[in-house]
């Protein structure tokens, strides 16, 4: 390799750009130098090899918004203005052929499965990648020895790329987190900015400038904060699985979706499920759920919308098939519908002083998050010391024991839905048309936990049975 030795790039990353791996994850706070580190060695690359650079990011409405004007910089600093061609939508090397093109993901993601030949993707602030954009990505970057190069500031520990490439990077990844104090070209100005900043607000100091990723999204319903503070809650606060036992189906929808059982004996979560059906295999996936909830002596509370309209049909037929059996001890397995659009339950009750359910909660969805949101805000209280473990009764807290099955993804789907509103003003949560739009799959697991808590009639006389 050509000796790199330009006063512009920083040498505390040399050994990161030098060492060769598929997937390059720099990272950190800001006024690091990752970008302008990035665009640096880029150009260095592109005036010594014949490559070409895919350059990414979330949004790019215009050209200005990419990493366009860093690269036009740092070509005039390396002294190679006349080895360039700066165009208007991309940037060529006169004599190695090299090119650099721009691209947003959000609304070019399509254009961008169709490039050849690409040596080395650049995907700047790359914290906003979505699951579905890198599964369009990764093999779009195919061509033998190349890189992919993920540079951002943290955002949230339940992003995709903070999890799937720091957290639990694929094999041949090289990871470096760089922050201000590495960065040799600070200036004094930005100097006493961050000083003032620590002092001012440490914890956004931490964000901001050490790259340490939030935990809570503040427009999230359910915070993760709260939820880790539930993990083993029940045995911390000597909250006993005691009372109902439920069990939340949740069923598939779709082609892609999933079913997904979570069962909870009072106010302990203690098992989840989740598997692929199709649609002509509701019966299947009713007998299995009937199943564990025979098991554990559960009622069952199921998705009524849509294909699982007809769950409660196929629990009455298993019912009346078990009872013809001639089963010894037989006891029909309680079932009741929750209709997510349906109208909130016990309306005229009041869920805060001088407000009630039906002016709150826009329909029974929104009523059941709010009420499982406050079971973890509670807990988290009482497990950080902030509220007394006698002020709350059992049933407003909330526990999920830690070796539940799926808990790393239910924790992460708890935790995205967002609070929206209707045209009243009234609460409800994000819809499902809506995370999709994020590129987030439907929360099944999540809807099947909720379903397990959703207020319902607790009388024998309101749920079907034989």
């Amino acid at each position: 390799m050509p000796t790199l030795e330009k006063p512009s790039l920083n040498p505390a990353l040399r050994p990161f750009w030098t060492k060769r791996a598929r997937n390059k994850v720099l990272y950190g706070g800001r006024t690091s130098s990752k970008s302008w580190d990035a665009a640096g060695f880029a150009i260095f690359l592109a005036d010594n090899y014949r490559l070409r650079f895919l350059c990414t990011r979330q949004i790019q409405n215009k050209i200005e918004e990419s990493v366009y004007a860093l690269l036009k910089i740092q070509i005039e600093r390396f002294g190679l203005r006349h080895r360039f061609r700066v165009l208007e939508n991309k940037i060529i090397n006169r004599f190695t052929g090299s090119e650099f093109i721009f691209y947003g993901l959000w609304r070019h993601i399509g254009e961008i499965k169709s490039l050849e030949s690409v040596d080395i993707l650049w995907n700047e602030e790359a914290h906003a990648m979505t699951p579905a954009q890198w599964e369009v990505l990764e093999p779009t970057i195919r061509k033998e020895g190349s890189e992919c190069w993920f540079i951002f500031n943290p955002g949230l520990v339940t992003d995709f790329v903070w999890r799937n490439f720091v957290v639990d990077p694929p094999a041949d990844t090289l990871v470096r987190k760089i922050n201000f104090d590495e960065n040799p070209f600070l200036s004094g100005t930005i100097k006493n900015v961050i000083a003032a900043a620590k002092l001012r607000d440490p914890e956004a100091f931490e964000h901001v400038y050490l790259g340490v990723p939030r935990t809570d999204d503040d427009a999230a319903i359910i915070k993760l904060s709260w939820i880790e503070a539930a993990i083993d809650a029940h045995k911390a606060l000597s909250l006993e699985p005691r009372g109902r036992k439920r069990i939340g189906f949740d069923v598939a929808d779709s082609g892609a979706d999933k079913c997904a059982n979570v069962f909870a004996h009072g106010s302990v979560v203690i098992w989840a499920d989740e598997w692929k059906a199709r649609e002509d295999a509701l019966m299947e996936s009713c007998e299995r759920t009937y199943s564990e909830a025979l098991k554990r002596a559960a009622e069952i509370t199921y998705d009524s919308i849509g294909v699982g309209a007809s769950c409660g049909s196929k629990f009455a037929e298993i019912n009346e098939s078990r009872k013809n059996s001639g089963y010894s001890n037989y006891q029909a397995i309680g079932y009741q519908k929750f209709n997510a659009g349906s109208d909130v339950h016990e309306p005229d009750n009041e869920y805060q002083p001088g407000i009630t359910n039906k002016d709150f909660f826009a329909n029974l969805k929104a009523q059941a998050w709010w009420l499982v949101a406050d079971r973890f805000r509670n807990t988290f209280n009482v497990v950080n010391g902030k509220e007394k473990r006698e002020s709350f009764t059992d049933d407003q807290l909330i526990s999920i024991d830690k070796d539940c099955p799926f808990l790393d993804k239910l924790k992460f789907e708890l935790s995205t839905p967002k609070r929206d509103f209707d045209r009243n003003g009234r609460v409800k949560v994000e819809s499902k048309d809506d995370l999709k739009k994020r590129d987030v799959p439907s929360p099944n697991i999540a809807d099947a936990f909720i379903m397990t808590f959703a207020p319902v009639d607790s009388s024998l006389d309101a749920w079907m049975r034989l």
